[in-house]
């Protein structure tokens, strides 16, 4: 270094002069223009900070609206007897909110030891538990996998922020961060831990459908979550996690793990001691779930089809009660939290259950209906779907043009299956899914009601195996050829109700043709001469009957029908199917013995017939007798609808004739041993459908059987199938109750007659007892006569035989009302609207 004078005044020249002078001041410039770019980025970037979270609190939900209580609740259905007979849920809605206490201290301790062992003491977000989560994931190369939500926050992300299982990474940095904002706005505005812990609980996925602790319990360990030990709860405690990993039925190793990490968190923060923490592991807890897992998956989960038209019914009562819009309505019921107080009977139901279950009650050589659904991939990657209707067809090409989905034997039909199979997947396809139902012919239906009240204490709505809910219900939504169950309905009701007529009023059982010109016969091909209207309607005569029908009119017939509560029958010319331009009615006098366009439901038939039981007065059949919410109030109070339809003298006499048709009528076969019964039979032309509606001081019940394809009934066993269920099952209904009569209403009076003029009888007459209307007393008497043998066709069967009744005639034409009115097309599925014949049957 040179430091001698030239060089120290060389150097000093150096630092003052203009040009070093210049580019000091330019450096130093620069790097105040560095800092000031700094700094003004740094107060832009925090003003664009605070702006972005303004923004994000700004668009968080309001805390003053926020809801923390979960919403989807299971909806309880419950029997007459207040016994729960089915849950229904959604998904996410099975659930069923307790209060904290009834959440056992050990459960409660568990869920925090594990998921946010700070919860009692943090503000709604954990600082250290979010500082330990992000030193791990730094110290793991920046893989965050460990949590630092606390339970507030997971509270809030279930019931507020609901859509975070698809959300983007921007979507959930910005969820996240409203979260800890909301946390920390909701422990200041509820103060209270025990509020914030009890919604959580009830939110939480528990797996196997169970959402909430209550819903676990009884799933897992058969009991409500109050009665858990301490073994249990840990079980529970584990699982919310991850709901299918730690699930204690499909995974109970990983659940063990999981269990053991919430004991030693529970050890470890003292809720428990040492000892109970070893007797806790010494526990065999998944052998007791392994039992109630498998006593449950004895008990079906398809709905009966009572509760298939219960839900029905009460969708609809929702939206016409209570202005519900249909997706509402559906809402309400499987995740409202509903509690459904039905009208059904379980010993009833059980009788009827067990009946149609025993294969002695049914026609031997019992046939089935083929239902199948194929779903393949081809080679090329396509997917095809094949219903049973092109299994048919492929048959018909390919076997019998006659080829029908019936076969004899569930072997058949699986050999069939097989072969149209093969056929598919010759190419190489693949099986995706596959779906076959078989279901047992000839089918029956059967509806029981208290006519007191309305109130349906049994139905079943087929028989065999249910297979799927909301299924074909044959008891409500099948419409089926009423045949003669209709005589006492369309015609002699109105007869005797406001007509003049009276039991002892006589027809002429005569040659009768229609207005066309074509003949309606009896079901014996025999005309009986003079009968009154008892004895038409005892033997079930058809021509009695539709010369009534003709006296009081058709219009008259058919405003009855609809008094009775029938929504088929067709009063008015009606276009069927819609656009074709053909159109019916049922405005004439077939209808007096059951020749109607579409058919009636078993529900609605019985509901008439129990309309005659209660003295006249009509009772819309309920399925349940009110609706409460979770909290006790009232939604629907299903107060029965009630019509007066006939006079009870009216009712009376149509329940005495209807006691001859059991006594000595078609249907001797339906008598019990220890109760009066009064009903009618009916069977359509050609034993496509059978009927017996009847009913007892206490219940009405009727019974049909058939073809869900509308085919015809082969003779023997397979006839008379209906009348062996009806009497069975009323007669073990009736077992223990006590014997009572039909009461006889003050405004009848009985007279003794002439059997052949229907006059007061004088010395010389074939005397009856007959029941009449006080207004109606017969003032005549007969002239006196000698007793007339029985005219040349006349041919009466015996009073006590049940064979004749089985035999129908050859089809009749319509009614001149609607004689160029062509029959409706069968429909795509015969089962759920059967044909309509071109002429009214010739029914018993």
């Amino acid at each position: 270094m040179n430091f001698g004078k030239r060089a120290t005044n060389k150097k000093r020249n150096a630092l003052t002069s203009r040009s070093s002078m210049l580019g000091k001041k330019a450096h130093v410039s620069f790097l105040r223009i560095i800092f000031i770019s700094l700094m003004a980025i740094l107060i832009i970037g925090g003003c664009m900070g605070i702006g972005a979270f303004k923004g994000l609190i700004d668009n968080a939900p309001d805390i003053s609206e926020v809801n923390i209580v979960p919403v989807g609740e299971a909806t309880f259905v419950y029997d007459a007897n207040g016994n729960q007979l089915q849950k229904l849920t959604a998904p996410n809605s099975n659930r069923m909110p307790v209060s904290i206490e009834q959440i056992p201290l050990d459960l409660q301790h568990a869920v925090v030891a594990i998921e946010d062992e700070r919860f009692y003491e943090h503000n709604g977000i954990d600082i250290k538990g979010i500082l330990r989560a992000g030193v791990k994931g730094i110290l793991n190369g920046g893989n965050f996998t460990e949590g630092a939500s606390t339970i507030t926050q997971q509270l809030l992300k279930n019931n507020v922020f609901t859509g975070w299982t698809n959300e983007s990474v921007i979507q959930r940095f910005k969820r996240k961060f409203q979260e800890q904002y909301l946390a920390i706005e909701l422990e200041k505005q509820v103060k209270d831990k025990n509020i914030i812990l009890e919604n959580y609980l009830n939110t939480i996925n528990l797996g196997n459908g169970n959402f909430g602790v209550q819903a676990a319990a009884q799933d897992y360990f058969g009991k409500n979550v109050s009665e858990l030990t301490l073994s249990e709860c840990t079980v529970i405690a584990g699982i919310s996690q991850n709901p299918t990993k730690f699930n204690p039925v499909i995974n109970p190793d990983k659940n063990a793990m999981r269990r053991k990490d919430v004991l030693d968190h529970m050890l470890e923060q003292e809720y428990i001691t040492k000892e109970q923490y070893d007797e806790c592991l010494a526990d065999n807890v998944y052998d007791r779930i392994k039992t109630v897992d498998e006593e449950q998956g004895e008990e079906t989960q398809t709905y009966s089809y009572f509760i298939d038209e219960l839900t029905e019914q009460v969708v609809k009562d929702l939206q016409e009660q209570r202005g519900f819009t249909e997706a509402q309505a559906y809402n309400a019921l499987y995740s409202g939290g509903l509690r459904i107080y039905t009208t059904q009977d379980p010993a009833i139901q059980l009788i009827c259950d067990e009946e149609y279950g025993n294969p002695d009650n049914f026609p031997s050589g019992t046939q089935v209906t083929l239902d199948y659904r194929l779903t393949v991939k081809h080679p090329n990657g396509e997917q095809e779907n094949y219903s049973k209707e092109m299994l048919q067809e492929y048959f018909i090409q390919n076997e019998d043009k006659n080829f029908t989905l019936l076969f004899d034997s569930p072997e058949s039909a699986q050999s069939h299956v097989d072969t149209y199979k093969a056929a598919i997947l010759a190419d190489g396809s693949e099986v995706i899914s596959e779906n076959i139902y078989l279901t047992p012919q000839p089918q029956s239906s059967i509806c029981i009601i208290d006519q007191h009240t309305g109130y349906v204490k049994a139905i079943v709505g087929g028989r065999g195996e249910k297979s799927s809910s909301l299924s074909l219900n044959r008891a409500t939504n099948t419409l089926r050829q009423p045949g003669s169950t209709f005589k006492p309905l369309a015609a002699y009701a109105a007869a005797l109700n406001e007509g003049g007529m009276t039991l002892s009023t006589t027809f002429k059982d005569e040659p009768f043709k229609y207005d066309s010109g074509q003949p309606l016969y009896n079901y014996d091909r025999q005309y009986h001469g003079t009968v009154t209207m008892r004895t038409a309607i005892t033997k079930s005569y058809n021509i009695p009957a539709v010369k009534a029908m003709v006296e009081i009119t058709p219009e008259v017939g058919v405003e009855y029908l609809k008094k009775f509560g029938f929504t088929s029958i067709l009063d008015t010319l009606t276009e069927l199917p819609q656009g074709s331009g053909n159109f019916y009615t049922d405005v004439n006098s077939a209808t007096a013995i059951g020749g109607i366009t579409k058919g009636v439901s078993n529900l609605e038939l019985t509901a008439a017939y129990a309309t005659i039981a209660n003295n006249g007065t009509y009772i819309k059949p309920v399925f349940y007798t009110k609706i409460l919410d979770s909290d006790g109030n009232v939604v629907i109070d299903n107060t029965p609808e009630k019509t007066t339809v006939l006079k009870p003298s009216t009712a009376y006499l149509l329940t005495s004739v209807m006691e001859d048709v059991v006594k000595k009528g078609t249907g001797t076969r339906l008598q019990l041993s220890n109760m009066p019964v009064a009903g009618k039979t009916g069977t359509t032309d050609n034993y496509k459908d059978l009927w017996f509606s009847g009913f007892t001081p206490y219940y009405t019940c009727s019974v049909w059987a058939g073809y869900d394809n509308n085919i015809v009934l082969p003779k023997g066993q397979a006839r008379t199938y209906q009348q062996t269920l009806w009497q069975k099952i009323m007669q073990r209904i009736h077992n223990d109750l006590p014997e009572t009569e039909f009461k006889v209403p003050s405004t009848v009076e009985k007279k003794s007659i002439c059997k052949s003029s229907g006059l007061l009888a004088s010395s010389s007459c074939d005397a009856v007892t007959e029941y009449y209307d006080t207004e109606t007393l017969p003032k005549k008497y007969c002239s006196g006569h000698k007793k007339a043998k029985p005219e040349e066709n006349e041919k009466p069967k015996p009073e006590d035989s049940v064979d004749a009744p089985e035999e129908t005639t050859p089809e009749t034409p319509q009614t001149p009302q609607e004689p160029e009115t062509p029959t409706p097309p069968t429909p795509e599925t015969p089962q759920e609207q059967p044909e309509t014949p071109p002429a009214p049957p010739a029914n018993q």
